[in-house]
């Protein structure tokens, strides 16, 4: 019988400390401590609170996940961690506490890229990856269309943002609306009783002379001034703001353009499995939206259920055992830690 990599994996990237633990593709723990509240009076992520915070997790997060999954430290196979990117004092904390324990334990360690984690997080609930597949990697940080041939070394990036993400652009306009943060899920939320098309906000990057340059290229600044605009204007005329049309109005054009070009782009490579990843890829409008459109160039849409699309430690073990079962090379114990990471650099 084949052996199947037992993993524990690190991440640390942003404001959440995602301890997790994986038998080829198969779950044992995702053990995951979030700051996001201590980040909630500022409006946003404060890279050295993100810092402290993991410092203080990771010990007893790394615990919880063993408990979880009945096995100890000594048993894994080899510990995964994110190198790249994130804030960088946040992937220190990560990188530190992956590389004692592959020392202690004299375990191989394994440096992953935190985008394509993103896409390896699916195998855990729909089991293995199409190769080619179309990834649309939707997060605070970044919002980025992949082809994924070989999601251990072959990503190649296809389009990205040129300014504000998804992710950020819910969260600036959760913050004009009076929404607590993270807006992401306040906005999904509202927008439920709300009207799509009551005002009709522009779609970032989709005019034809700008397809020439930004085909597969996503811009959400635009978008959030325009809402800005939009709200002060009423606000001037001392008319009530509708949260909820300019909630639902909002994520439409968000989630307009990204399946748009998703599709676009799966369309243009013949590639015919579409799969959604990152925090925005919890979100039930762009979930139906994706779904309806593909349905119809049959195209098929993976999505990994909401708690495997924001960070968490399971995604960086799921990349780590398809390292270990591929037999890729482990990284050296010198591993860095790159904010700045590049997708093309899987495996450090």
């Amino acid at each position: 019988m084949k052996h199947e990599p037992l993993v524990l994996g690190i991440e640390t990237s942003c404001d959440e400390t995602g301890v997790g633990v994986v038998r080829g593709h198969t779950l044992l723990a995702d053990a995951v401590a979030s700051s996001v509240e201590e980040h909630a009076r500022f409006g946003g992520v404060v890279p050295e609170v993100a810092s402290r915070a993991h410092l203080e997790a990771m010990v007893p997060t790394i615990e919880r996940a063993c408990e979880t999954s009945g096995i100890k430290l000594r048993d894994v196979d080899a510990i995964a961690v994110t190198n790249g990117p994130g804030l960088a004092g946040a992937l220190l904390v990560g990188v530190a506490a992956a590389k004692a324990l592959a020392l202690g334990l004299g375990k191989p360690i394994y440096g992953v890229n935190h985008l394509a984690a993103h896409v390896a997080v699916d195998q855990l609930e729909h089991g293995a990856l199409p190769e080619p597949c179309l990834a649309l990697l939707v997060s605070g940080g970044h919002s980025s269309l992949l082809k994924v041939t070989d999601v251990t070394t072959g990503v190649d990036p296809m389009g990205a943002t040129i300014d504000d993400a998804a992710g950020e652009a819910f969260d600036k306009v959760a913050r004009l609306l009076g929404l607590p943060f993270p807006g992401g899920p306040h906005i999904d939320r509202v927008a439920r009783d709300g009207d799509s098309v009551a005002i009709d906000f522009p779609r970032g990057l989709s005019a034809r002379r700008d397809l020439e340059r930004h085909r597969f290229d996503f811009s959400f600044s635009g978008l959030k001034t325009a809402v800005a605009r939009w709200v002060e204007a009423r606000e001037r005329a001392g008319e009530p703001v509708p949260v909820n049309d300019v909630a639902a109005s909002f994520q439409e054009a968000v989630c307009d353009v990204l399946v748009r070009k998703a599709l676009d782009a799966a369309s243009s490579e013949g590639i015919e499995d579409l799969l959604i990843g990152g925090g925005v890829a919890a979100n039930s409008r762009l979930r139906a939206l994706a779904e309806e459109r593909a349905s119809k160039l049959g195209i098929r849409v993976r999505v990994p259920r909401p708690g495997l699309c924001t960070d968490n430690g399971a995604m960086v073990a799921a990349l780590g055992a398809e390292m270990v079962a591929r037999g890729r090379p482990a990284s050296p114990l010198d591993l860095p830690a790159d904010s700045s990471l590049p997708v093309t650099s899987v495996l450090a």
